[in-house]
């Protein structure tokens, strides 16, 4: 039974994840805490699944493969369609939020893609806890922000504040400044880093203990036997 518990998270997941992408109306803005914990809450939600994913030896070149597939095949095609969509709209304003939206699906499902494969690989569940979370820290950290403010072609030179990091807004109380974005990026780098450290596994073996204790004491409270005695 325990091994299709990874079933539950990726459910409500896929359901969070397809109310965002097909039935709420996309908004590249932040405005509240609330609002990033929940369009983060679909990534949670998948890396729970992910670490609960049964290891299958002889099928995980095949579920590789299938990603690869599905990738090259649906995402790949959808996203260039929304690049074209874009490009031709006459108003790139208005048009922009979707395609960004597309963009932050596309690098969620690269992160999760290689938390996948590393759990297909051979990972267990605590290791793939701690990069599944360090991963998500990584993505909200605003290090892509951060890149296009270096990158990015600016005619009228690189601004002092990134006012498109709206979820970065929504912890320090407004657009960030350069320094305050890099601050903000560094600690959750850190954390990420603090992530990776902790003795998730010894956390999970004690929880299955108790939860073995737990389990024998309501059997032997309930008069359960033991031992299942064959029939005469």
């Amino acid at each position: 039974m325990t091994r299709w518990l990874w079933l539950a998270p990726a459910v409500l997941g896929a359901a969070i994840a397809t109310l965002i992408m097909a039935v709420l109306p996309p908004d590249r803005h932040v405005g509240s805490l609330a609002e990033v914990l929940y369009k983060v809450s679909p990534l949670v939600c998948a890396v729970l699944a992910v670490a609960g994913f049964p290891r299958r030896p002889g099928l995980g070149l095949g579920l590789l493969c299938a990603l690869v597939v599905g990738y090259m095949g649906v995402i790949d095609t959808v996203n260039v369609l929304h690049v074209f969509a874009y490009a031709e709209a006459a108003d790139r304003t208005a048009a922009f939020p979707e395609l960004y939206q597309f963009m932050i699906f596309m690098n969620a499902f690269t992160v999760l893609a290689a938390l996948f494969a590393y759990r297909l690989g051979g990972a267990d569940a605590a290791r793939v806890l701690k990069a599944g979370f360090a991963g998500i820290l990584v993505m909200i950290s605003g290090l892509n922000d951060l890149s296009m403010w270096v990158l990015g072609d600016w005619p009228d030179g690189r601004p002092e504040v990134l006012t498109w990091a709206s979820h970065i807004a929504v912890f320090v109380g407004g657009p960030p400044t350069v320094p305050v974005a890099v601050a903000f990026c560094a600690v959750h780098l850190l954390l990420a880093a603090v992530v990776l450290a902790l003795p998730v596994r010894r956390w999970l073996d004690r929880l299955g203990a108790r939860l073995e204790r737990g389990a024998g004491g309501a059997g032997r409270a309930g008069g359960g036997p033991g031992r299942v005695r064959p029939a005469p």
